[in-house]
């Protein structure tokens, strides 16, 4: 039950306030202001709802495209993103698990490659006009913004990762504009479906976002510092790394790059809080 205000009209793909209007075999009829009215099948009816009650339900249609109602939330709704897996695969499609008993049917027109079972792919929920659905799609840079407004550079946005490209990882900045955080300018481990803060570095002037996950200006020195200290300690002391050990396993173990680590190496042992050897790095008691 709800105390929000009661929906005016049905609304595919969206969060609905509806009354119960009746309660049949079948399940309860949820009606919008408009007079129009809404199947809940009995499945997710409970013993403490009664006629009167107001209800948030989420509207989408069954396997025979009638409009039905469901209390369970999808993992996106009506124009947003998640990153869904594929669960079948038809010729005419992909069927993705976006939560709800009906999967979300992605068609071949609207995927970028062909979908296999058991993977991951980022997709919008959209409403298909030819057949006033709800469909998935996996290109998505048509419902990006590229007037960009109230952003500036060095300003703190959130970002969802949605696509590992050759340049780095694509990004949804603030739900409506489209950003890129390139590879060599991350030293963290980072992953489709992750949701993070980022910092603008550049606004392009078509309308793309380039990203660092690390602040402008901000001292690195002191926090790579403590992190190889910690790493240390976590390891008795010793980890079998050095000035010559490979960039991308510094990375991954550090989240450093390696210029930045050969600089914490040398201040750490300048400060006698370390030893570098052939063999590893030492912690100094």
């Amino acid at each position: 039950m709800t105390q929000n205000t009661q929906s005016y009209f049905l609304e595919l793909g969206l969060i609905n306030t509806l009354v119960i209007d009746r309660l049949t075999t079948p399940g309860a009829y949820m009606m919008a202001q408009d007079g129009n009215d809404v199947l809940l099948p009995g499945q997710y009816l409970t013993n403490d709802m009664k006629e009167g009650d107001l209800l948030d339900v989420f509207l989408y249609t069954d396997s025979e495209d009638r409009l039905v109602a469901t209390t369970l939330t999808p993992k996106a709704k009506l124009d947003e993103f998640a990153l869904l897996e594929v669960v079948d695969v038809a010729g005419f499609g992909a069927f993705m698990d976006w939560g709800l008993s009906k999967d979300l049917l992605v068609p071949n027109m609207f995927q970028k490659t062909r979908f296999e079972v058991g993977e991951k792919r980022f997709i919008r929920v959209i409403y298909d006009e030819r057949t006033h659905r709800l469909v998935g799609t996996e290109k998505l840079g048509d419902f990006f913004e590229r007037k960009i407004t109230g952003l500036h550079p060095n300003q703190e946005v959130k970002i969802l990762v949605i696509a590992k490209t050759p340049l780095g990882f694509k990004c949804i900045v603030e739900d409506k504009y489209e950003g890129l955080i390139y590879h060599n300018e991350i030293f963290e481990k980072i992953a489709l479906g992750d949701e993070k803060k980022a910092f603008i570095k550049t606004i392009r002037k078509d309308g793309n976002i380039d990203l660092n996950l690390r602040k402008p200006g901000s001292k690195k020195s002191g926090g790579s510092h403590e992190k190889v200290l910690a790493l240390l300690k976590e390891n008795k002391g010793i980890m079998p790394y050095n000035y010559k050990s490979d960039a991308e396993l510094i990375k991954d173990v550090f989240g450093l790059s390696k210029k930045e680590f050969k600089r914490t190496l040398t201040s750490l042992q300048e400060k006698k809080k370390i030893e570098v050897k052939d063999t590893g790095i030492y912690l100094k008691d």
